[in-house]
């Protein structure tokens, strides 16, 4: 019986079947019907045979152990490779911008399908990197040509408000190869374009090979958001209290300094503690349940939560980077959120807010001429927006560049939800207690 079971799984009509099924299905989930001329390929390489597909090894011969390994090797990339595109990928947090709810070292999963994965606009290119060739600074991992257009397949549900989300950086369409960690717009807007042209190679990035950041959704299209005194407010409600939000503080003590071993009791990374011994004041990131804990400390004389009350200067590093709106990161809008097919009335007074949208997210020619916005050469005094936009925070807000600095996230921009932790290591410690057990399969809240 076991035999027969065996004999029919090996069957090639059956094999034939079950594959040909499973290629329809993906078809179907694709969109694009044109992937079904590859059936007479399947049909021919379980039944008919009348070309060899698997050109490294002949037909008929018994597998030395290099093809085996070929074998293996080729079917673990294409695997691979299809399961980063349509399912799941693994990330690393490289930064503290989500801390304490995300930690520098935790490794984790994100669903691609959790809001249905996107189709890369750079098709041809190495697998299992980025943007850049290993064993290079700056070569390129892919070919821009050819280059397919936004295409979302259809997923499990859409983005929620606080839900934590992995997305291309908006502003990495334009990249100074010398200093790929500063935004270049941040760059031109300090020293200028002219500047950065003669001293920076500047090259431009498709957006699925932007750099990738992981933040949590605070708003989602439609709402309106507004920060006072750090507080965030999503239509006119405090944000709810999900994940573990910190802030910088200043704490003076009676001149006693604090242990160092209390410190990594609660977390805290001594490379976020910056301490002055001549005013014994110490400055780092805290939730509130730490803040509560630094207040019983018997050598603590003061704890004040740091605020940014400039709202002059800061225009060149805050969206929408404009010296009409005078905000910071601690005291920022009203802003609303851009909704897929809602018009908005367009003025020189707010075309600060809409114009990257207008112009390179939505691929629109943009210019103003006396005080008149001009949309593709015609006088535009509206605009209905073609896709839907999310404003994403840090946990960390006083260390996290996010949505206060760069603006919105086009739809087009997710990569898809940071789901759980497989792996959490700690840099300031050495094995085996720098492995964070007890973050290790905590699913991301």
């Amino acid at each position: 019986m076991f035999q027969k079971v065996k004999d029919f799984l090996k069957n090639k009509y059956f094999r034939f079947a079950v594959t040909a099924t499973i290629f329809i299905l993906w078809v179907i989930w694709i969109g694009n019907y044109w992937l079904l001329l590859g059936l007479p390929i399947i049909f021919d390489h379980y039944i008919t045979q009348k070309v060899n597909w698997t050109f490294w090894k002949k037909r008929g011969q018994k597998k030395s152990v290099l093809i085996e390994w070929v074998d293996a090797i080729i079917f673990a990339v294409v695997a691979a490779t299809l399961i980063r595109m349509f399912f799941i990928e693994a990330y690393t947090i490289p930064t503290s911008s989500m801390e304490k709810s995300l930690l520098v070292g935790d490794y984790l999963f994100v669903s691609k399908v959790a809001y249905g994965p996107k189709l890369p606009n750079t098709p041809i290119s190495f697998p299992f990197v980025h943007h850049t060739l290993p064993f290079t600074k700056y070569t390129k991992s892919f070919i821009e040509w050819p280059r397919w257009p936004y295409k979302r397949l259809k997923g499990f549900g859409s983005i929620k408000r606080n839900d934590v989300v992995v997305f291309n950086f908006p502003e990495g369409d334009t990249v100074c190869l010398q200093d790929q960690n500063s935004s270049y717009y941040t760059l031109a807007r300090i020293y200028g374009r002219d500047y950065i042209r003669q001293n920076f190679d500047v090259i431009y990035r498709p957006v699925d090979k932007r750099e990738n950041y992981i933040k949590r959704c605070v708003a989602i299209p439609g709402d309106t958001i507004q920060v006072i005194h750090g507080v965030l407010y999503v239509n006119g409600k405090e944000q709810e209290k999900i994940g573990k939000r910190q802030y910088n503080y200043t704490i003076k003590t009676n001149g006693s300094t604090i242990n160092p071993l209390r410190l990594q009791e609660m977390g805290i990374a001594k490379s976020d503690v910056n301490y002055n011994p001549q005013e014994s004041v110490y400055t780092m990131p805290l939730t509130e349940e730490m803040v509560e804990r630094f207040k019983s400390f018997s050598n603590i004389v003061e704890i004040t939560r740091n605020e940014n009350l400039d709202t002059m200067v800061m225009w060149k590093l805050i969206f929408p980077h404009d010296p009409r709106f005078a905000w910071n990161e601690d005291n920022f809008g009203p802003l609303w959120i851009p909704k897929k097919g809602t018009t908005v009335k367009l003025t020189t007074a707010n075309l600060p807010i809409y114009r990257r949208i207008i112009d390179v997210y939505e691929n629109n020619d943009l210019k103003v001429e006396n005080d008149t916005i001009f949309i593709n050469g015609k006088p535009a005094d509206s605009y209905t927006f073609k896709m839907d936009y999310y404003f994403m925070m840090g946990d960390n807000r006083h260390n996290s560049a996010d949505s206060r600095f760069w603006g919105f996230v086009p739809e087009d921009h997710v990569v898809g939800k940071a789901s759980f932790i497989w792996l959490s290591i700690d840099k300031e410690r050495s094995f085996p207690s720098n492995i964070r057990f007890n973050r290790i399969f905590k699913a991301i809240k």
